[in-house]
């Protein structure tokens, strides 16, 4: 039976928000996270075939967390090791409950933590890792997480099959390693746990601009693992940087979920609990760092730059520039030149920021990418070159993938002046 628009909207709404935990507990019963993928499938599959007819559960994500859970028990009885697989697990298999907090403090039981400290284990490469954590905890497509890297997603594909195969080849083990261990994998950690809060604070595709589950997951992550590594100046930097980012969540949507610019945006609708707490992550970060900053502490800058002002005039957009040069020497990206690129317009006018992203203009892995053309017709319509400036909306709205930022485009193409 063909499940109605209805049962089908709440079945892939749902699923792509729970997905993450659903391989991530059935990952701890079943110990291979290409397995736990495919019996979270199994649980979709089965959520198509029962909702349509009898109603979508009152808590739908639970039941794919059942349903999942008790068919990773099924194949661990089905093992010829089951005996041994019983005893490490025990009556925890026949529950769906949450674990309770270790005693350990150097411990922590959390299935989604497990989950990125094994899919970001060192025997994958980072870009693996990265694409694997992307694809299982922040439930992305692969077209999703392509996209977000700028390559082809065929290329995503290959490295997501790959990395399952060698983790189970590998018998990586489910656990939040210790010491040097724990190190080593940390800056894949902070990246995709960046990359997942991005991915919530600005989806790459669908109707809605803003997934706010990926954005509380993430910081969540950046605040548990603040707390378990206190002497790394990057991951408070993380932990503050999504503070700042999380606070303006209210502000950039309109009440029918219309994208608003940062110039525009209601500054008192900004959460000042979490600005209090960025500057706070902010603060620890500096005072465990022993040299140059990192890129995490240096975004995070920057959007504290924005955080403490009132109103967008008030905006230091000359300290902000300062700061993305810097970020371009300690990282390049031809994103992060992009931004630059704004923020020079912005302290030095239009034409020098056009100059920065004119010479952006062949680079490859920008081809497709819609905020290009998109800083590039504002650009062009402050410098009075509409007709210029309509085209490149056009081209920008052409290649977005979300709904809402396409009409964002399309707006602030009707309102240039003449046609």
């Amino acid at each position: 039976m063909e499940p109605q628009p209805t049962a089908a909207h709440a079945i892939e709404t749902v699923f792509r928000l729970e997905s993450p935990r659903v391989v991530a507990g059935v990952a701890r019963i079943v110990r291979d996270v290409g397995i736990a993928e495919e019996l979270a499938q199994d649980a979709l599959v089965a959520a198509l075939e029962r909702w349509p007819r009898d109603g979508v559960p009152d808590n739908p994500g639970a039941w794919l967390m059942a349903t999942a859970r008790h068919r990773a028990v099924d194949l661990v009885r089905r093992r010829e090791n089951y005996a041994r697989k019983l005893s490490e697990i025990g009556r925890d298999l026949e529950t769906t409950a949450l674990p309770e907090e270790p005693a350990d403090p150097d411990d922590i039981d959390d299935d989604l933590l497990r989950l990125v400290f094994t899919t970001c284990h060192p025997v994958l490469s980072r870009e693996a890792r990265t694409a694997l954590t992307l694809r299982l905890l922040g439930g992305l497509s692969t077209a999703e997480i392509a996209r977000a890297h700028l390559v082809p997603e065929a290329t995503i594909a290959q490295r997501i099959v790959r990395a399952k195969r060698t983790l189970a080849t590998r018998n990586v083990a489910f656990e939040v390693p210790y010491g040097p261990d724990r190190e080593a994998r940390l800056g894949s950690v902070l990246d995709v746990i960046y990359l997942i809060f991005n991915e919530g604070y600005a989806a790459t595709a669908g109707d809605d601009l803003l997934r706010p589950g990926l954005c509380e997951d993430a910081l969540r992550l950046a605040r548990v693992l603040s707390s378990l590594m206190p002497e790394e100046p990057e991951v408070h930097a993380l932990t503050s940087l999504l503070e700042f980012q999380a606070s303006r969540t209210a502000a950039r949507t309109g009440p029918d979920g219309t994208p608003v610019l940062l110039k525009d945006q209601n500054r008192r609708r900004w959460n000042r609990m979490l600005i209090a707490r960025g500057i706070q992550a902010l603060g620890r970060a500096d005072a465990t760092a022993t040299g140059a900053p990192g890129p995490y502490a240096l975004q995070a800058a920057i959007a504290a730059c924005h955080a403490h002002v009132y109103t967008y005039e008030e905006t230091d957009w000359r300290t902000i520039a300062t700061l993305y040069g810097l970020l371009a020497a300690r990282s390049p990206s031809p994103v992060v030149e992009l931004n630059r690129a704004v923020a020079v317009s912005m302290a030095e006018g239009p034409a020098e920021g056009l100059k920065l992203v004119d010479a952006l203009a062949a680079e490859p892995a920008l081809r497709d990418y819609h905020l290009l053309p998109s800083v590039r017709g504002d650009l062009l319509a402050r410098l009075g070159r509409t007709a210029e400036a309509r085209a490149e909306f056009v081209r920008a709205a052409g290649l977005t993938r979300n709904e809402r930022e396409r009409q964002l485009l399309l707006a602030r193409l009707h309102s240039l002046p003449g046609r």
